[in-house]
């Protein structure tokens, strides 16, 4: 399906993110109500989730948001590790430890090196990776992300990407070479906060970073995931709304691909930077609830940033695609500690841990599923 007029920006124009946020603390009892019985959600609808007396009823909310996560996903959770590629950045983003002026330790992995990093996450039984990056457009070009995923080819049955944001033509090239996924968290809604957080480099451009997931799609990308940093913007209510709001919208005009979301929270890093409000495990639990409510047909991801006995809880209620055992530093599989890390993980165990967790618990780990566009490589 081609790219709608305006793409997903005009319908945030017309949001009003402030007066829905406002909304969710003024929403009462017999709104919660009327929301939980509804077929189809809206903004309104996902805002009274958010409210204080939603959080009085948030156990009804989980159950409501585990129905559907049920319902529409049955008992899988996809496993996938994020393998980093480089540090090198040449944005100047306030929050990230891989900031262009940061005074870190920078390391840009060879091809050869990736594979080895990928060698490793295969053996532990990984066939999903997520490749990313900081934002440097020489050391982790097209042509070395083009390199990169061909040389994973023989071993990796689904990769996507996280880095910069890239042209249609890109897109495209890298569709070619075997990307199956594309993520770009927005971080933040809030155009002014962006701004604010986002001070140098191509991330600091608002609008090409909310349409890049829209090329990636129009260019034949079959996996999107979208997202929001919490703690970054001081009304987290509003950019839980706003990304209930892309997935949908993205859903309704990409119907061939599948969409994800997420809401990672800020987590120390070299950066120093502290969140600007907290999000308490209540608030998280309650914003993820509301997130599946809101947009049901998307994946919900959820990373090693979070502790391990809340990660357990959320792949009861609405999680559907988690990572496990995570570095966040190029090489850190293979060779840890030999450059700087983005930012501080939470939970540290196995991804054989992670598997006889979800296996206890009656669901089933998911390594390689049956939506991946390439096969199983056969040994002999």
């Amino acid at each position: 399906m081609s790219e709608a007029a305006g793409g997903f920006a005009a319908e945030l124009a017309a949001l009003d993110l402030s007066a829905l946020a406002a909304r969710a603390l003024e929403a009462t009892d017999s709104d919660v109500d009327r929301v939980l019985a509804a077929q189809q959600l809206g903004p309104a609808d996902v805002a009274v989730l958010l409210s204080p007396a939603a959080a009085a009823r948030l156990e009804e909310i989980a159950q409501a948001a585990k129905e559907q996560t049920t319902q529409r996903f049955g008992r899988a959770v996809r496993l996938f590790a994020p393998l980093y590629l480089s540090n090198a950045c040449l944005s100047t983003c306030t929050y990230c430890g891989f900031a262009k002026d940061l005074d870190v330790v920078r390391r840009t992995l060879t091809v050869a090196e990736v594979t080895a990093e990928s060698a490793v996450l295969v053996q532990r039984g990984f066939r999903h990776l997520l490749l990313v990056s900081g934002e440097h457009r020489t050391e982790v070009s097209a042509d070395y992300l083009i390199d990169v995923v061909r040389a994973l080819d023989p071993d990796v049955v689904s990769v996507s990407i996280e880095t910069q944001t890239w042209s249609d033509d890109t897109y495209a090239r890298l569709v070619a070479a075997g990307v199956e996924g594309v993520v770009h968290y927005q971080e933040t809604y809030d155009r002014a906060r962006y701004a604010d957080v986002h001070r140098a480099g191509w991330k600091r451009d608002f609008d090409r970073r909310l349409a890049a997931v829209e090329r990636a799609a129009a260019s034949g990308v079959r996996r999107l995931g979208v997202g929001a940093l919490l703690g970054l913007a001081p009304d987290w209510r509003a950019d839980v709304i706003a990304v209930a709001s892309h997935a949908a919208w993205l859903s309704r005009h990409f119907w061939r691909t599948d969409v994800t979301v997420a809401l990672p929270r800020i987590k120390p890093s070299a950066s120093g930077f502290q969140p600007v409000v907290e999000i308490s495990d209540a608030d998280y639990v309650q914003a993820m609830a509301a997130l599946r409510l809101g947009a049901p047909d998307a994946g919900i991801v959820l990373s090693t940033r979070e502790p391990a006995a809340l990660r357990d809880g959320l792949v009861r209620i609405a999680v559907t695609s988690m990572s496990a055992g995570s570095s966040t530093e190029p090489g850190g599989y293979s060779h840890p500690g030999e450059s700087q890390q983005q930012f501080s993980i939470s939970d540290d165990r196995t991804p054989a841990q992670i598997a006889a967790m979800l296996a206890a618990a009656g669901y089933e780990p998911v390594w390689k599923d049956a939506f991946s566009l390439r096969p199983e490589p056969v040994r002999f």
